[in-house]
């Protein structure tokens, strides 16, 4: 192993704050050869925290970005190290830069400002053009432009508490189990497509998209029992009659799929049918439904620094060899990031520098399974992780893989068996307050104007007289490219 270089950081003591020092940026290049270069954050005491990693290459610059949430004010090193102990790792422009807690939270407020809202200006005037000072303006959310969703499971079906709750929370979903092979392929050649099938006609009634979840799962432990054992031939065959069933049966009524899930830590049927067997099933699921968002699904790409195989920047290679396969020009392809977090501070300045460098590809980025593991701090943990991704202008949706206790979410679950918010429910239904879904009521000043700032979406804006008590509706869609304007409203 070579260790490239050793930079002692001039960290404070920060009145024990926590920070995020983020490694803003490095540039690598090797003597000779390529291969990954990854940096480490060491403590005073030992401890140390991975934080990133990149290919770099003889012959050009490749950029490594990558942070950690240190929990401690020491002075640390950062070191950088590439597995071949032949080669010397070459750097430059490397930067750290520290954040306390509040500043990060700052910049992620400023970041939502700009990229989930705009300010619109109503101008409040009586029929002869004068100004109504003290008219009364409210905007309610219709429908808001951002998916933040949250998984669903076959309990939704016969528990009206369920449906009551969640309906009142959530308009995206994706089906927890029930669409996976080994839930409508029990026994082989016996498909049974009742429980998602009722499902999707309870969303469809409800106004919910759904991400189909899952075609394959490359895990060998994931396969329907049956399919363990069959021979290479057969194995073929039954794939074949499970993408077209599944495909075929739900066109034209998912937002996405999940086609081929967790292929970058496993690899059953690229074993079984060749390197191309990922790629093979994106270009015949795009055949078959083309309208969907085809999502290469994966773990640990952005909450865990230390999983070389899941890494952003192997995200992306994955990613390039599905699209240049032969078959899948013109597919909506996207980024899903399950984004399941293990008990313990999440590393966000490691989540920000993955979704910044996955972002670079210009697809849509969802996390897609949201979970934070059980401890006492949960709940804030589950709220940082949330914020981050909002805040971040390349994510597109959110769903989460919780919810309450009666329907066996055990792991972040949002409330008890009797459906009272446990803290981590609390922070889900305080942050759907606050990215829009809430009334927001203003009073019009003296010269009629009213300023609000809006969640991309669409409203319904009631404006009503003080003096008469007579009011008007409008409709309005703040849209991202919307610019700030004022309306005039008589």
């Amino acid at each position: 192993m070579t260790v490239a270089m050793l930079i002692i950081a001039f960290l404070k003591h920060f009145e024990c704050l926590v920070l995020f020092p983020s490694l803003q940026s490095g540039w690598f290049q090797l003597s000779e050869g390529s291969d990954t270069v990854s940096v480490i954050f060491k403590s005073k005491g030992g401890e140390i925290v991975p934080g990133g990693h990149v290919i770099a290459k003889h012959g050009c610059w490749s950029l490594l970005k990558g942070g950690v949430v240190a929990n401690f004010s020491s002075p640390f090193e950062i070191l950088f190290k590439s597995k071949d102990s032949t080669v010397e790792i070459w750097a430059d422009n490397v930067s750290l830069q520290p954040f306390t807690k509040r500043q990060w939270r700052s910049l992620q407020d400023a970041s939502i400002q700009r990229e989930r809202k705009r300010k619109v200006r109503f101008q409040v005037t009586s029929i002869n053009g004068t100004a109504m000072k003290g008219a009364k303006v409210i905007a309610r959310s219709a429908n808001l432009s951002f998916p933040f969703g949250c998984g669903m499971n076959h309990y939704i079906l016969t528990n009206r508490d369920y449906q009551s709750w969640f309906l009142s929370r959530f308009k995206f979903t994706t089906f927890t189990n029930e669409m996976k092979w080994y839930s409508t392929e029990i026994k082989q050649g016996q498909e049974n497509y009742t429980i998602p099938d009722a499902m999707l006609n309870f969303t469809k009634e409800n106004c919910i998209s759904v991400r189909g979840h899952n075609i394959f799962w490359d895990n060998p432990k994931q396969q329907p029992e049956w399919v363990k054992s069959l021979s290479t031939k057969d194995l073929e065959a039954a794939a074949k009659r499970r993408i077209e069933s599944v495909v075929t049966r739900y066109k034209g009524e998912l937002i996405a799929w999940d086609v081929m899930n967790e292929n970058l830590h496993f690899h059953f049927y690229e074993d079984n049918f060749g390197e191309n067997a990922s790629a093979m099933a994106y270009a015949k699921a795009y055949e078959l439904d083309p309208k969907p968002k085809m999502f290469l699904n994966e773990y640990n790409t952005i909450e865990q620094s230390g999983d070389e195989a899941a890494s952003p920047f192997n995200y992306m290679k994955k990613l390039q060899e599905i699209l240049s396969f032969p078959g899948v020009a013109g597919m909506s392809a996207a980024i899903g990031l399950q984004a399941h977090f293990a008990a313990g501070q999440p590393n966000l300045a490691y989540m920000r520098s993955g979704l910044d460098l996955l972002a670079t590809t210009g697809l849509p980025i969802w996390l897609t399974e949201v979970s934070v593991a059980p401890s006492p701090n949960q709940a804030e943990y589950l709220e940082e992780v949330l914020r981050e991704a909002y805040s971040h202008p390349g994510v597109e949706g959110i769903i989460m893989f919780s919810g309450p206790a009666q329907a066996g979410f055990n792991d972040t679950t949002l409330a008890d068996e009797n459906f009272k918010n446990t803290p981590a429910g609390d922070v889900v239904d305080k942050l759907i307050r606050e990215w829009g879904t809430g009334p927001h009521t203003c009073t019009a000043d003296d010269r009629g104007f009213v300023d609000i700032s809006l969640h991309h979406g669409d409203y319904d804006v009631t404006v009503t007289n003080p003096l008469t008590h007579s009011s008007r509706t409008l409709s309005l869609s703040v849209k991202k490219d919307f610019l700030q304007e004022t309306i005039p409203v008589k």
